[in-house]
């Protein structure tokens, strides 16, 4: 029997439902990818506004209006350096945090593509 744990935010969104497979995992690496190269976490109550505290929205937001690259942690030289390629690295992140769990890649396909 699999019980619910888990930091809030990290969860993926299957767990509301009962159908639960190797993917949340995957779901829980693409919202890691995202907060190394954002620089920030998940849920971070100290940003300005109460609608940038939920890195997915800021991410979705950005996404929409093709501006991933205003994301790119400002406090890392090497991520600014090469933002395209963060920018791309994002790009696979989107792929990871699908809501459609059985349109996420498996995690061995995250590694052939990362390399």
């Amino acid at each position: 029997m699999t019980t619910m744990r888990g930091t809030p935010g990290y969860l993926a969104p299957e767990w509301l439902s009962s159908v639960i497979t190797e993917k949340v995992d995957v779901y829980n690496f693409g919202i890691v990818q995202l907060e190394i190269l954002c620089g920030r976490k998940n849920f971070d109550r100290s940003q300005p506004e109460e609608e940038s505290w939920h890195l997915l929205r800021v991410f979705q937001k950005c996404w929409e209006q093709e501006t991933l690259l205003n994301m790119v942690d400002i406090n890392s030289e090497d991520m600014q350096k090469n933002g395209t390629e963060v920018v791309e690295m994002m790009k696979m992140a989107s792929w990871c945090l699908q809501t459609d769990y059985t349109r996420r890649p498996s995690m061995s396909t995250m590694v052939k593509v990362s390399f």
